[in-house]
């Protein structure tokens, strides 16, 4: 009897589960049409995807957006370390760039120099400048054991710059032509001439006025034929300086100060700021 009733029950699952497939069949769409059983599955179907549908999408944005913001930071981080790489790059291939033009300009001078006189120009590296107005100098990185002493005249490619002082063994400061005071025993008069004229000009420069940028060249003779646009340069009766060297140009002459010789003002060619290398002037009985 348990047997029949369990075979009936296991009848009626099968006409049960006919009628649902037949159910479904009929459910579909035919002819563009739903009916309402099928719609509300679907409606209840889809309204419940959009209800989980919406916080997975907003969560799996949210860690995309990170994983995007973490990929953004480090190529930002590498983007920045090449800019300040390529800065320094580019402003140590300007300085050599500069230093290489420099240096350039230093052997043509030297080169010049050798049809002009027999002296040795010794390039040297400006280390430091100190720029107190009463005592401008600077510092080179020849001294002693390079043969440097004092006195012995310094220059640029452009004109006369001052001369030795105070030598260490392996630097040397140089008093530049700035710092020339006739008040001042520590500095040292220039004898000069004008170039050209050695034989019938002749004056001292003892002194630097600031205000102007010029030196002063005094105890001109009446009868000198010295005039404005000369170039004036080192005189051979120099006990400091060698002769010929060129240190600027007249650009006023008027009388002195008692009446019985002549001033005059020059310019002088050498830049005394932002110095990178300058010679020192050796003469043969240096050597």
């Amino acid at each position: 009897m348990f047997k029949l009733l369990g075979n009936k029950r296991l009848f009626i699952m099968l006409i049960g589960l006919v009628c649902f497939i037949a159910l479904m069949g009929l459910t579909l769409e035919r002819w563009g049409v739903m009916i309402w059983p099928a719609q509300f599955v679907k409606d209840t179907v889809s309204w419940t995807q959009g209800l989980l549908y919406r916080p997975a999408a907003g969560i799996a944005g949210f860690f995309q957006d990170i994983r995007d913001l973490r990929v953004i930071y480090h190529e930002n981080k590498v983007l920045r370390e090449t800019l300040s790489k390529y800065a320094k790059d580019t402003a140590r291939l300007n300085e050599l760039e500069a230093e290489n033009r420099r240096l350039k300009e230093a052997l043509a001078f030297t080169e010049r120099q050798k049809s002009a006189n027999n002296y040795r120009y010794r390039i040297a590296k400006v280390i430091s400048q100190n720029l107190d107005p009463y005592n401008e100098t600077i510092l080179i990185n020849l001294g002693e054991k390079d043969g440097i002493r004092e006195n012995m005249a310094v220059v640029t490619s452009d004109g006369l710059l001052g001369r030795t002082t105070a030598i260490a063994s392996y630097s040397s400061s140089v008093q530049l032509l700035t710092s020339l005071n006739d008040t001042d025993t520590n500095t040292k008069a220039i004898t000069a001439t004008v170039k050209g004229k050695e034989e019938e000009s002749f004056g001292i420069i003892e002194s630097f006025d600031p205000a102007s940028g010029l030196l002063i060249m005094t105890k001109i003779p009446q009868t000198d034929l010295m005039q404005v646009g000369d170039t004036v340069v080192t005189s051979p009766l120099s006990q400091v300086f060698p002769p010929g060297i060129e240190i600027g140009k007249v650009v006023s002459k008027m009388v002195g100060d008692f009446g019985i010789d002549y001033k005059a003002m020059v310019q002088p060619f050498a830049k005394f700021h932002h110095l990178h290398e300058v010679f020192v002037v050796e003469v043969p009985e240096q050597r």
